[in-house]
């Protein structure tokens, strides 16, 4: 008797375990044509949908053209523009007012310090990824228009 229960407490372990590791494998699977919905979600009132997915945080970095350049250009790496919602990384100096603050920190323009930086850090980074003139023009008008709010 003894022996039987434990071949049943085995198989019902391994039994739990493998339904553990299947449920697992469907919960973590990403439809990519579907981000995740939150349990506010009403499909059937036809409410708005509420979605908590990182494809809804990256579409709020990139929702305009200035997310949009900041991303393509890999500035988000090490800067945020708190001002304009663009979540970036914390490396470097939140951009928010940069558009007022450079001139008088680097003797420059924005503008002018997008073409040729004065900083270590800066001077690399452009050198490894130069701006074109409409994607320094795009960052100069997002980076005014943050230092505007």
């Amino acid at each position: 008797m003894k022996n039987n229960r434990s071949y049943l407490i085995f198989a019902f372990v391994i039994t739990f375990l493998l339904m553990s590791i299947f449920f697992l494998a469907l919960s973590t699977k990403e439809d990519p044509a579907k981000p995740e919905q939150t349990a506010t979600e009403n499909t059937d009132s036809g409410a708005t949908k509420d979605t908590a997915s990182k494809e809804t945080d990256k579409e709020e970095t990139t929702s305009s053209k200035a997310g949009q350049v900041f991303e393509q250009k890999g500035c988000v790496s090490c800067h945020a523009i708190s001002k304009l919602n663009v979540k970036g990384g914390s490396t470097g100096p939140d951009l928010s007012d940069a558009y007022k603050t450079v001139d008088g920190k680097h003797g420059k323009s924005i503008d002018e310090f997008l073409k040729k930086p004065s900083s270590a850090v800066m001077s690399g980074v452009i050198k490894d990824n130069p701006l074109t003139d409409k994607e320094r023009k795009d960052i100069v008008d997002a980076l005014k228009e943050a230092s505007e709010k």
